[in-house]
């Protein structure tokens, strides 16, 4: 297998298993940053809890997260933008070729991830009334959507607009 097709490019198909194994690529390199992450504080002190997630790149997006950012804040700051945007882009490249694999288009990806995601970014700015409750659920209902598009349903059978059936076997080879 190509992994730099498969973890950085847009183009083609993959599999629901091939999804499930980025993920787990993404599980391996969260975890390798996070233990950079502590290696930094063990270096520069402090014990501040951390997080690998979406909402890191919400908050590039939220000045109110930037003014409370200090001097002693910037290493951890930059590991954190590098690892989030790096996982971000695998994540959407293997989210974008399974979507290839259900013949949609990639930017599915922006009612099933950016939608819900600057939701869950701004909702504890939003009044506490019951008016909000529909983009609440909204919100829940595309992520559930994203959810069930990407890692449940079965991609098309056919050659589609984006390349052949990734579980297509491929021809004998020609000795």
């Amino acid at each position: 297998m190509d992994w730099t097709w498969y973890l950085f490019r847009f183009d083609g198909r993959i599999s629901r298993a091939k999804l499930w194994l980025g993920g787990l690529v993404l599980l391996g390199v969260m975890m390798t940053l996070g233990l950079v992450i502590v290696a930094i504080h063990s270096v520069f002190g402090g014990a501040k809890p951390f997080h690998f997630g979406a909402s890191d790149l919400f908050k590039l997006v939220d000045p109110d997260a930037w003014r409370s950012l200090t001097r002693a804040d910037l290493p951890r700051l930059l590991i954190k933008l590098f690892g989030t945007s790096l996982l971000m882009w695998v994540y959407f490249a293997i989210s974008i070729k399974r979507l290839h694999d259900r013949d949609k288009s990639g930017w599915w990806m922006v009612p099933f991830f950016a939608a819900p995601g600057l939701y869950n970014q701004f909702a504890d700015r939003l009044p506490d009334s019951h008016a909000d409750l529909p983009l609440a659920i909204a919100a829940f209902g595309l992520g559930l959507w994203g959810f069930v598009e990407l890692y449940c349903l079965n991609g098309s059978r056919r050659t589609n607009r984006f390349g052949t059936d990734p579980l297509t076997p491929e021809p004998p080879r020609d000795t």
